[in-house]
């Protein structure tokens, strides 16, 4: 048990009293002092060593026994003391009952080693409950204390990471963290981003990508522009989130917590009764240490606390415990698509060269000419390219029409890329879109490719499915999960063929923010518990008429983090199956510690009423059975392990060596060059 000391409790302003961080068994404390604990144990060893070796000196093995039983037995009593005082009856007086009598009977050495266990308890359950703890912060508190501001002269300087403001530029060295939010101003680097997104692998970063505080920076020197600073940036919204999560309590530990003021009255019951009818006072004192029904009262905040620091480390942040029970009864999943299930981003999936033209061929010649446009489709020509190892040619007098395409001079042709209508504005000669066999009203976004003046084949973009979806929408119904449904506000061909690619059952199109509301409540009216996943942003109405709201991507996502009960720091989907079974784990071993509590203590009160355990023995049993309970929660903390090493094969990538590129199951919007 977690016995709430007197030197615990001196130190705690009211407030921190009120909102500090739980006991394990219903207190606010902090650890009992170890040094106090060993010193009252010398004199009680003393006591069974002076009596064993010297019979004749018994007088001076009671003193030793004395003083280690008063040493062990203050800070117990104390805290009874001033629980009675506050109008507290709790199993903090079952303990000091305990001591109290065996101490008065005269068995200073009986009180002593009683009350050192009772004290060891408490240490070994605060030590393992600080250290899932440390666990989370260990992914949060990682924040330098330091950083190097660069001034408008170009030098720097080492200032206190607090003093940072938005809009300060700050230099980071290779194997530094972090200090704030930021922007890249010059310098690449690779970032360990395992703090906020659960990404095992490092991610590159160049000038314009967002860097968050406390990723650690690898390779390169970068400099940095400060846009969230001190508690503002993700990993501090990260941090409160947790701490935030780690003093909510499920419904059954609120259960027990109304119901505990009657258990203590109860066992006092117990124990006059056995002295009424033994007057044996050792069967008493082992009647009311083991009746502290700490692995009955560790059974929930264990595995709790073990839960959230499993899904911590992958990136899940859960803002109320209560989501964790409620995870496991979660039977049906709505996903939006744009962003979700799709990345949202366009990739090359068809290379469609028209002629004698090689697939090759057609690539380098279509990316060289897009090669200094930023638009998208350039973006995913260039990616492509570089993955099939094309080399690009450098294009000459480059020039761009928005919305439109790209001309430019490529090996001494004119090359032009862009839509259908505006090739035959060129002058290209007409009559190549029969060689298309694909809808764009399907999500396609098609660009065409002509080299003097005439069509060299087309390619096809599309806003690319996760390359995990289709095996996470499987193992969600492995899970047992009955319905998964998709809504997006693409045309309604869109989202089928995005949902039969994934193997997403239902699919709905042309859905409002509203609309998807609305199907969120019709889906929760026919008994479905539903979890809504989405990106946080234009989804947040429906995230919240879920009974659970899933944001993804929420890493430097205000309004992901807040618009959602749980927030996914990734984008990956596998995320998902593992929050219901950890949910389902969370539960099952909860019910466990709960039949063992149960049984150990009506086990102990049973053996100890009838003479089979003394104190002693019952103090050492109690200990055993609430390191049973934290063991058994602990095995929760390295579910998921398997993906924090998982790396998805790239979706979308179309072969540009021979024939048309095979499809892959990335899908999307169509998306026109903007004007």
């Amino acid at each position: 048990m977690q016995v709430t000391s007197l030197l615990s409790r001196q130190h705690e302003s009211p407030a921190d009293h009120e909102h500090g961080p739980g006991c394990a068994c219903g207190h606010e404390h902090a650890p009992v002092r170890l040094w106090q604990t060993l010193i009252g144990v010398v004199f009680v060893i003393n006591a069974f060593v002076v009596d064993w070796l010297f019979p004749q000196s018994q007088s001076i093995a009671d003193a030793s026994g004395m003083i280690g039983a008063i040493i062990l037995g203050y800070p117990i009593i104390m805290t009874a003391i001033r629980d009675l005082r506050t109008g507290q009856l709790s199993i903090n007086e079952l303990v000091a009952i305990a001591v109290l009598a065996a101490f008065a009977s005269g068995d200073y050495k009986t009180a002593g080693v009683v009350a050192f266990f009772m004290l060891m308890g408490e240490i070994i359950e605060t030590r393992t409950a600080e250290g899932a703890r440390a666990s989370i912060e260990s992914l949060i508190k990682l924040t330098p204390t330091k950083a190097r501001r660069i001034l408008a002269n170009q030098t720097e300087e080492e200032v206190p990471a607090s003093h940072l403001t938005v809009g300060d530029v700050i230099r980071v060295r290779p194997g530094d963290n972090v200090a704030a939010d930021g922007v890249i101003v010059s310098g690449q680097g690779s970032f360990n981003q395992a703090t906020i997104t659960g990404e095992s692998l490092p991610v590159d970063k160049k000038p314009g990508d967002e860097v968050f505080a406390g990723t650690q920076n690898l390779t390169g020197v970068l400099e940095i522009k400060v846009s969230r600073a001190g508690t503002d940036t993700t990993l501090g919204r990260v941090r409160e989130l947790i701490l935030a999560a780690e003093k909510t309590k499920l419904p059954l530990m609120k259960i027990v917590d109304q119901y505990m003021g009657f258990y203590t009255p109860l066992v006092l019951v117990i124990g006059a009764l056995v002295w009424a009818f033994t007057r044996d006072l050792n069967r008493v004192i082992a009647v009311f240490v083991v009746a502290c029904p700490c692995a009955f009262i560790l059974a929930t905040p264990t595995a709790m606390v073990a839960a959230l620091s499993a899904a911590a480390r992958l990136g899940i942040l859960i803002k109320n415990v209560a989501d964790i029970e409620l995870a496991a009864k979660i039977n049906a999943f709505i996903f939006d698509k744009t962003g979700t299930l799709t990345t949202g981003e366009l990739v090359v999936s068809r290379l469609a060269p028209i002629g004698e033209v090689k697939p090759a061929e057609l690539l380098r010649v279509a990316a060289s000419a897009e090669k200094y446009s930023n638009h998208p489709t350039a973006k995913a020509l260039a990616q492509i390219a570089a993955e099939a190892g094309v080399p690009l040619l450098e294009p000459q007098h480059f020039s761009e029409t928005a919305g439109r395409g790209v001309s430019a001079e490529v090996g001494g042709t004119k090359v032009f890329v862009g839509r259908a209508q505006w090739l035959k504005d060129q002058g290209v000669d007409s009559g190549f879109e029969k060689f298309v066999d694909l809808n764009e009203t399907e999500g396609w976004s098609l660009i065409f490719v002509a080299r003097d003046g005439k069509c060299i084949g087309w390619v096809g973009l599309q806003d690319a499915t996760r390359a995990e979806a289709r095996e996470s929408l499987a193992e969600l119904k492995t899970a047992g999960v009955r319905r998964i449904a998709m809504v997006s506000g693409d045309r309604q061909p869109v989202a089928t063929r995005v949902a039969a690619e994934i193997g997403c059952e239902e699919a709905k199109g042309e859905c409002l923010p509203q609309n998807k509301v609305d199907f969120v409540r019709a889906m929760k009216a026919k008994g479905y518990k539903v979890a809504v996943v989405g990106d946080g942003v234009n989804d947040a109405p429906a995230l919240a008429a879920g009974d659970i709201g899933i944001a993804m991507g929420a890493a430097g996502s205000e309004v992901a983090i807040h618009s959602a009960t749980i927030a996914l720091m990734n984008n990956d989907l596998r995320r998902l199956p593992f929050l219901v079974n950890l949910s389902r784990g969370t539960r099952a071993v909860i019910n466990q510690n709960f039949l063992f509590g149960v049984a150990f203590i009506l086990g102990g009160l049973s053996a100890a009423a009838f003479g089979y355990l003394n104190p002693i023995v019952a103090a050492i049993l109690h200990n055993a059975g609430s390191l049973i309970v934290i063991f058994n929660s602990a095995r929760l903390v390295r579910k998921g392990e398997e993906l924090e090493h998982y790396q998805p094969e790239p979706a979308g990538a179309g072969a540009a060596g021979g024939g048309a590129a095979p499809q892959s199951t990335a899908t999307g919007q169509l998306m026109p060059r903007p004007a």
